[in-house]
């Protein structure tokens, strides 16, 4: 299964009054690595003619980051979609590989020009799910 890789850092407006980054950017930073997923892997035709929306997300906060940390995040699919939806897992360690935060997270494709929900085809999941 690929799996795609982005390196965040935490910045000092990402810190919250605990001082470590806040639940908020940790929401910020999943659509960031799953969208780069998407315009990184899917082809431009694809790219061009749909967009993601979140419908959920599920998300265990395990350890805290803090100002100035190296976060790895990781995200793949490991299953068909259904209908318009589908499933993305993710995973961000830190600098020494502990597991700082795991989600699954729901998305629906949606037609740009209409804004409608559509189906997802074996095509456009394909290079996801190689």
């Amino acid at each position: 299964m690929p799996v795609f890789t982005l390196d965040l850092t935490a910045e000092p407006e990402h810190i919250d009054e605990l001082g470590h980054v806040n639940n908020a950017v940790w929401v910020q930073w999943i659509q960031h690595v799953a969208t780069s997923d998407w315009y990184a892997t899917a082809p431009e035709q694809y790219r061009d003619a749909f967009v993601w929306v979140v419908i959920r997300h599920e998300i265990d906060y395990l350890r805290p980051a803090l100002v100035g940390d190296i976060v790895t995040g990781r995200t793949w699919v490991d299953e068909a979609p259904r209908g318009a939806r589908f499933d993305r897992f993710m995973e961000f360690t830190s600098a020494e590989g502990k597991l700082l935060v795991r989600a699954r997270t729901s998305w629906a494709m949606l037609d740009k020009a209409t804004g409608r929900p559509q189906r997802i085809t074996r095509e456009i999941v394909a290079p996801f799910l190689a």
